[in-house]
């Protein structure tokens, strides 16, 4: 089952580094702005975006796979018929611990996916809005 109680999103919300799968360049988007958000609450935000040649100041890594750091969290900001091949990307990481797909996006079959290998999947929430509600 998806992550969905309050205490589950608050310890989700309580990790470290987040890469953003569709972070965008592009200012007043919801792609650059709920990571900036997140950026300001103290997280440390590795953007994935294979268009873009700078956000927040860094080069973005093209994929998943592409990632050094160590991560935590896997919020995605892509259409919901990618999320299957970004987790397919996830599964092959041992680092991950918990995929989010962000407000509007949703696939229940890669969420099980995620969820058969031992991980955390939350669909269809807004990581601002619940970290505003939670966590402010």
């Amino acid at each position: 089952m998806p992550v969905e109680s309050d205490a589950e999103l608050r310890d989700v919300l309580g990790q470290e580094t987040i890469a953003v799968v569709g972070c965008s360049a592009t200012p007043g988007k919801d792609a650059h702005e709920i990571p900036e958000y997140l950026r300001e609450h103290g997280y440390e935000v590795v953007p994935v975006n294979p268009y873009a040649d700078e956000i927040f100041g860094r080069e973005p890594y093209d994929s998943l796979t592409e990632v050094e750091e160590e991560i935590d969290v896997v919020d995605v900001f892509r259409p919901s018929e990618e999320v299957s091949g970004i987790v397919d990307q996830v599964l092959e990481r041992d680092d991950v611990d918990i995929v989010w797909l962000q407000l509007g996006i949703r696939d229940d079959e890669a969420g099980e996916r995620v969820e058969e290998s031992g991980r955390r999947f939350v669909q269809d929430h807004c990581m601002k809005v619940e970290h505003g509600r939670l966590m402010d």
